[in-house]
């Protein structure tokens, strides 16, 4: 788990060592083990590339340093991640005649590319983004996993290009453009994240997941080689029982392969079904007791503490607590969104970012519950779409817009979660249904917030493009290609890392993401709070307070802390002269949200938590809007 960062720039923009040293060395906290850059030129002399790494040591401590060459010098690797099946690799190649210096899984990656070229990106069970410059054949390659749990951005400049994990070096390069993408803006008050390949700014692009990148000859051409199996598998597993094994075997492999580890490692534990049948799984494998840490607050209906200790006692971990306090919440609040390089999507993004800051003094890795709901239809949206059909067809859209809008606005404040059903239920278009879900702006709202026309049309329409008849696979299916990379495992890595420790997630394996894409849609949604499989395979494992819980997903009581101990900081943000949002978003809407939230009128917080973001982006990153 590492920072990477590079170039590939023309002869009029060669950059020095120092630029290349200085730049890379923003992400210490991705990698604060070591470090390597290294400058040289194509063949031709025309362009000069360059490799910087910052390394967090997991596997191979002492032999994994990067940047990374080959024995015969015709590879050159950076990487942040890990290829969790590279034992397995390593005796393929090892029986094909491929020798090893090292026990990395760095060394396994050159090897591969070397067997299987292209082909190889396909093989590797991680998660991943790295480059991987060919000097044969003068070419470099540029890469992420399939799901998008580690991040690769590419800056676009005149006469080449930048690459990086993180946005913080690419905006510093020098010269580089900072100009706002004001459609970018758009999306953000939809989704409340900005959806890839974009970001919010106009240069600077996300390379998407299951995706690589070729540069040869002075020409960039991106492919995708993955698209999640639940848009093309067949639901072929017709028992219940034999859905439970194949389940059952395939997370225990994707945990297992996921403590490969040569440094300390432990678990997230919240206290809900997936981490803690993450953290039973671990127990089976683990030759002493896991370490686990857990996170809550005060206030005793927004935290988890006391279920996350149940399962602590009953599987006998070592378990650890953070209770997060609203000062220290507020005061880490400015690095997160630096850390981020965007508006902070999710409330709970700080506390993970606190926990990890906690876990890395005794710990260098852990496995996280992230990804269950998305994979196995744990979300209540995705029993609801099985319904919106109907509901539809039952309520006119005149008499819905007419009479069940109008009503469903004016909902008191604790009716939040009625108030999104309502509305998503009433919209006919899938993009703003999806958005609707999680809480984002309607189209309508955003365009009075920017007193402007707004393209609903997504930069990356692949999400919403599957074709799938089921609701529930179409769900799935933008859940894994947007929600999931541009939200949920971008807060885990830009979260985790910057409190330097890696977060390594069993329910994103592809292997087991095949497995379950093979389940009927009444093996995932079927029982009452979804993820009817996972349930029946932890039902002798996990005690059935674990099993039987509502789920609250992680909530953050931001709401009470705006309208009590950080009123003041609401105000100066989105209300007071220095507020720069008034530049694009209209005052009186505004003043209207804030003063609705905090006389209690309305819960506005998630729009709220938003805007406040996407000022302290802009004070930030000082981006020319």
């Amino acid at each position: 788990m590492c920072g990477i960062f590079g170039w590939v720039l023309g002869p009029a923009k060669h950059q020095d060592r120092e630029t290349l040293i200085k730049l890379t060395d923003l992400m210490l906290h991705r990698g604060p083990d070591g470090a390597g850059y290294q400058l040289h030129a194509t063949a031709d002399e025309r362009f000069q590339i360059a490799f910087g790494h910052r390394r967090l040591s997991i596997i191979d401590i002492g032999g994994g340093a990067q940047p990374m060459s080959s024995e015969d010098g015709r590879f050159t690797l950076i990487f942040n991640g890990e290829i969790y099946n590279y034992v397995e690799l390593r005796q393929e190649l090892v029986g094909r005649g491929h020798r090893f210096r090292t026990n990395s899984d760095s060394e396994v990656l050159i090897e591969a590319y070397r067997a299987w070229q292209l082909d190889a990106i396909r093989r590797l069970r991680g998660m991943f983004g790295f480059a991987l410059w060919d000097e044969r054949e003068q070419r470099l390659i540029l890469a992420r996993d399939a799901f998008g749990k580690k991040p690769l951005f590419i800056g676009e400049l005149e006469g080449g290009f930048l690459f990086g994990s993180e946005i913080d070096p690419l905006i510093q390069f020098p010269g580089f453009s900072r100009d706002f993408d004001s459609e970018a803006l758009g999306q953000y008050l939809l989704n409340r994240y900005v959806p890839g390949p974009a970001t919010f700014f106009r240069k600077l692009k996300k390379l998407p997941p299951g995706h690589y990148a070729v540069w040869q000859s002075g020409t960039l051409k991106t492919r995708r080689y993955f698209s999640p199996p639940v848009s093309t598998a067949l639901p072929d597993v017709k028992s219940f029982h034999d859905a439970i094994s194949l389940f059952q075997q395939a997370f225990d492999d994707a945990v297992r392969i996921r403590m490969r580890s040569d440094a300390p490692f432990g678990a997230y534990l919240s206290g809900g079904i997936d981490s803690s049948a993450v953290v039973a799984t671990m127990v089976r494998h683990s030759t002493g007791p896991v370490q686990t840490f857990s996170v809550g607050f005060r206030e005793t209906e927004y935290s988890e503490l006391d279920h996350a200790r149940v399962i602590a006692r009953q599987f006998g971990t070592a378990h650890n607590e953070l209770l997060v306090e609203p000062d220290s919440f507020f005061t880490h609040w400015p690095t997160a969104v630096l850390r981020r390089g965007a508006p902070v999507s999710e409330t709970s993004d700080i506390p993970i970012f606190l926990l990890s800051e906690m876990a890395s003094r005794c710990v260098k890795m852990v496995l996280t519950g992230e990804g269950s709901d998305e994979l196995m239809g744990g979300y209540p949206k995705h029993r609801a779409e099985q319904w919106i059909g109907l509901y539809q067809w039952l309520m006119p859209r005149l008499l819905h817009d007419g009479l069940i809008y109008p009503m469903v606005r004016s909902l008191p404040y604790g009716m939040r979660r009625v108030k999104i059903l309502a509305l998503a239920a009433g919209e006919r278009d899938l993009p703003n249904r999806m958005r609707l879900w999680f809480g984002g702006t309607s189209v309508a709202e955003a365009e009075a917030m920017l007193e402007r026309p707004l393209s609903a049309t997504p930069p990356d329409v692949y999400p919403y493009s599957s074709g799938l008849k089921s609701s529930l696979r179409r769900t799935l299916f933008f859940d894994q290609t947007s929600w999931l990379p541009d939200d949920l495992l971008e807060r885990g890595d830009r979260m985790m890392m910057a409190g330097s420790i890696e977060g390594r997630m069993p329910f994103m394996d592809t292997a087991l993401a095949g497995t379950v894409a093979r389940f009927p849609d009444e093996f995932l949604t079927g029982g009452k709070g979804g993820k009817t499989v996972l349930r029946a395979a932890m039902d002798k494992i996990l005690p059935p307070e674990i099993l039987r819980r509502k789920k609250v997903g992680f909530r953050v009581p931001i709401g009470e802390w705006f309208r009590g101990p950080y009123r003041d900081f609401l105000q100066d943000l989105l209300v007071s002269d220095s507020s720069s949002l008034a530049q694009v978003i209209r005052a009186p809407k505004l003043r209207r949200l804030v003063t609705e939230h905090l006389n209690g009128r309305q819960n506005h917080e998630k729009v709220l938590w938003s805007l406040t973001n996407l000022e302290l982006f802009l004070r930030t990153f000082k981006v020319s809007t």
